[in-house]
């Protein structure tokens, strides 16, 4: 099979969502597979001043090479140009996008008529008047990719709204490296740091903290649960950073919850946090296929969820974990206290969840994305 030389698109300093991903196939394009095209990947990212990033550090562990471009504000002309020379000096035959900004800058810089180019599409945030807009830029974007992946069927008909050839799309989940084993002595030293007892129950959330990850729904139904269960202590934990915080931050004070919700910020290593757990709870207005829900299932933790995007297409309710609406505060307390009480229904769920996770392999979705990859130069030649 032919080698494709991939440059793949971050826009992130994290490594999160989208990034993450990216991050797993590279690691298995090293590998090389016999019965995949052999992909020698590079990856372009942007830095505004910033230094290096989590990302870029990760980037650099697993020996990918990468380039970094410099940029002054959101819509920096210059940007242009070092993109088209970091294309040119990789040679690229495939640009695989994954982000609003990361699209329109491959068919504003005209590199979609000289290469293959696959774009990801993994849903918007709403975070502002401008972000909506800007998020409006891939109806003249995406068009002219000649693939568009998505993380979740449900962002199937944005795609077609947006001009997208509907004979382009594809749906891919995400994948799933399980965690590194965490020790009992890291285990303890967390448990003291975020001032747990060996009584306390902890509830994790990992995510962003945007409007649209629905942490005030939590934590008003956070408020219900520890009405509703009175038998031992419980502690709300929101692993993340974002633009909500102040508000977060104030509303758990309003509802005099200080005490018992932790925002702990950005983790590096989120693997500690889900080995602690009692159990996992992702309150999303809107989600694709999210790592973090696969994350959690691997780390054999019970799920509470919203019934949005892609969750209902990776996990059945009652038997994967326990689905709610988005918005329904008391569903959710109540599905959280069940899960507490019933510890049969625990071990089920953690159990069928496994099953899933051993299906969402790097291995699978790296196989899976290079074959779309081969498919894309073969029709560009």
């Amino acid at each position: 099979m032919r080698n494709i030389r991939v440059l793949a698109m971050i826009e992130a300093e994290n490594v999160s969502g989208s990034a993450k991903a990216v991050l797993e196939f590279a690691k298995e394009a090293a590998r090389s597979y016999s019965d995949s095209p052999k992909i020698d990947m590079s990856i372009v990212t942007f830095d505004r001043g910033n230094g290096d990033t989590h990302l870029t550090k990760a980037v650099r562990v697993i020996g990918t090479p990468l380039d970094v471009v410099a940029e002054r504000g959101r819509f920096d002309p210059k940007v242009v140009a070092q993109l088209r020379s970091v294309v040119t000096k990789r040679r690229a035959d495939l640009i695989w996008t994954n982000s609003v900004k990361s699209h329109f800058l491959v068919r504003m810089a005209g590199l979609h008529r000289s290469r293959s180019w696959v774009a990801f599409h993994h849903g918007y945030t709403y975070t502002d008047v401008k972000m909506q807009i800007y998020n409006q830029l891939d109806r003249w974007s995406l068009p002219s990719a000649d693939q568009v992946l998505t993380s979740s069927a449900s962002f199937v008909k944005e795609l077609r709204e947006r001009n997208v050839r509907p004979g382009s799309i594809c749906v891919q989940h995400m994948p799933i490296r399980p965690f590194a084993p965490v020790s009992e002595e890291q285990k303890a030293d967390l448990r003291q740091q975020l001032g747990l007892d060996d009584r306390t129950r902890l509830l994790l959330c990992v995510g962003r903290l945007s409007r649209e990850k629905g942490h005030a729904d939590l934590v008003r139904a956070f408020l219900e649960m520890r009405k509703l269960f009175g038998k031992a202590r419980l502690r709300l934990v929101l692993v993340g950073e974002g633009p909500e915080r102040l508000q977060i931050e104030e509303l758990c004070r309003s509802l005099q919850l200080t005490d018992s919700v932790t925002l702990a910020g950005q983790q590096e290593n989120i693997g500690p946090y889900f080995s602690i757990a009692d159990m996992f709870l992702l309150p999303s207005h809107t989600e694709g296929c999210p790592n973090v829900l696969l994350e959690a299932m691997a780390a054999g933790i019970p799920v509470v969820a919203t019934r949005v995007g892609g969750i209902s297409e990776i996990v059945t309710s009652g038997r994967d974990a326990i689905l709610v609406e988005k918005h329904d505060r008391a569903g959710m307390a109540a599905a959280a206290v069940q899960l507490l009480e019933d510890h049969e229904l625990r071990h089920r769920l953690i159990s069928f969840a496994r099953e899933i996770v051993a299906r969402k392999t790097p291995e699978a979705y790296f196989k899976s994305i290079a074959s779309i990859f081969g498919q894309a130069c073969e029709n560009g030649n």
